[in-house]
C-alpha cells in the first residue's frame, strides 16, 4: 500500500507530493478526483463530502496533517494550528479526531516533522487497511455460520448508507465481509438502502457492488422492514461513525429504524467498525455523542443524471418548505446483535467490549 489506497493516494502531480482523493460527490455518474494540496482544501474536502465515510475522513485527516506539515514547512507549533482546524471540519466521526490527535503526538518533539508526517500517515492508514482485511474475515465467518444455519443456498444481507472501500480503506467495513464472501464462493445478494437524503447507498455502494459483480437491489429506505416481515432478509449489517464504550452506535439517520425492525422480526443486526471508530470517553453514546445537523438544501434538492446525460440537480419540496438534516442517529447497544471488528466480534456490552478489545 505504502500511501496508495482505493480511495485517496499520495500524488507528485502538483508541484508538491499531495493527497489526490475520489471526488465522491460526482459518483455515480462522474468519475473524478481532486488534489488536496493545503490544510484548507483538506478541511474543504472533509466538509462537502467530497471524501465521507469515518475511516476516509480519518485517513484524509492524516495526510492533511502531512499536507500542513509542507504547508508550514515543518514548523510544529504552526502545525498545531492547522491541525485543529482539520480536527474541528466535522463533529460525528470519531476517527477525524483520533487521527489528528495521533499524528500530532506523533510528531511533537520530532526533528524533521514534514518526513515524520509522510512516513506516520502511511503507517496509520497501512496498519487501517490491515484491519479492514480483519474485519472481512470475522464479518464472513458470521456470513458462513448464518447461512449454514438457515438451510439455504443464499443470503440475503441488508445494509444502510455506504461502508465500502470509499468509506474506510481498503476493503470497508459493512462491505468488507460481503467482499470476502463473494471471494469464498458464497451466493449473496445485498437489500441496498438508497439513504436518503445524499444517497449514499443508491450512488456510493450500488456502485460499488457492481463494479465487484455482486447481485444487489436497491430499496427506498422504508423498504427493509417489510422485507424482514416477510423472511427476505437474513441478516443486517451497517458500518458506524463513533461507537460508546457501552457499545452504542451512531451511523447514518436511518440505521436506528432498521434496528428495530430487525430486532422486531429476529434479524440478527451487526455493527462493522475499526478500533479507530470507538470512542471510549463517551459512556452512553445516546446522550453524549455530538449528531451533525446538515444544510437543509440536501433535503430540499436532489441529484440524478436526465435523459440527455445530464447530471441536475433539482428542488423536490415547496419553494418555501422549511427541512431538518440530521447526518446521523445513535442505536442502542441493546439492539445490536455484535459488533464487528478487527480484533473479532463482541457483543454490544460495556463489559465485555472492555473485556475483548479495550487491553
Amino acid at each position: 500500500m505504502q500511501g496508495n489506497y482505493r480511495a485517496l493516494w499520495l500524488s507528485d502531480a502538483m508541484f508538491d507530493e499531495c493527497l489526490e482523493v475520489i471526488d465522491q460527490r460526482q459518483l455515480p455518474f462522474v468519475y473524478d478526483t481532486k488534489y488536496l494540496t493545503n490544510t484548507q482544501e483538506v478541511v474543504n474536502a472533509i466538509k462537502n463530502m467530497t471524501v465521507r465515510g469515518a475511516g476516509v475522513i480519518g485517513s484524509v485527516a492524516a495526510f492533511g496533517i502531512y499536507i500542513a506539515a509542507i504547508e508550514v514547512d515543518g514548523d510544529y507549533e504552526a502545525l498545531c494550528e492547522k491541525a485543529v482546524l482539520i480536527r474541528e471540519s466535522r463533529p460525528t466521526a470519531v476517527n477525524l479526531m483520533w487521527a489528528v490527535d495521533t499524528m500530532m503526538e506523533h510528531l511533537e518533539g520530532s526533528d524533521d516533522v514534514i518526513e515524520d508526517a509522510r512516513a506516520f500517515a502511511i503507517e496509520l492508514n497501512d496498519k487501517e487497511a490491515q484491519e479492514s482485511k480483519k474485519i472481512a474475515e470475522f464479518g464472513c465467518d458470521i456470513i458462513e455460520d448464518i447461512l449454514k444455519k438457515s438451510g439455504k443456498t443464499k443470503i440475503n444481507i441488508l445494509t444502510h448508507c455506504n461502508a465500502g472501500w470509499l468509506a474506510v480503506i481498503d476493503e470497508g467495513t459493512a462491505l468488507a465481509p460481503i467482499y470476502e464472501a463473494k471471494r469464498r464462493g458464497i451466493d449473496v445478494h445485498v437489500w441496498v438502502d438508497e439513504t436518503r437524503p445524499r444517497n449514499q447507498g443508491a450512488s456510493l455502494t450500488a456502485w460499488e457492488l457492481s463494479q465487484s459483480g455482486i447481485d444487489y437491489t436497491i430499496i427506498a429506505d422504508n423498504t427493509g422492514g417489510h422485507l424482514m416481515q416477510h423472511g427476505m432478509v437474513d441478516m443486517v449489517i451497517v458500518g458506524a461513525d463513533r461507537v460508546s464504550a457501552n457499545g452504542d452506535a451512531a451511523n447514518k439517520i436511518g440505521t436506528y429504524l432498521k434496528a428495530l425492525s430487525a430486532y422486531d422480526n429476529g434479524v440478527p443486526f451487526y455493527v462493522a467498525l475499526p478500533m479507530s471508530t470507538f470512542d471510549f470517553e463517551i459512556d452512553e453514546g445516546l446522550k453524549e455523542i455530538p449528531i451533525e445537523q446538515r444544510s437543509a438544501d440536501e433535503v430540499v434538492f436532489i441529484k440524478g443524471i436526465d435523459a440527455e446525460g445530464i447530471v441536475r440537480e433539482v428542488r423536490i419540496t415547496p419553494q418555501d418548505s422549511k427541512a431538518l438534516n440530521y447526518g446521523f442517529d445513535v442505536t442502542p447497544a441493546r439492539l445490536i446483535t455484535g459488533l464487528i471488528t478487527n480484533r473479532g466480534v463482541c457483543k454490544a456490552d460495556f463489559d465485555e467490549i472492555k473485556e475483548k478489545l479495550r487491553g
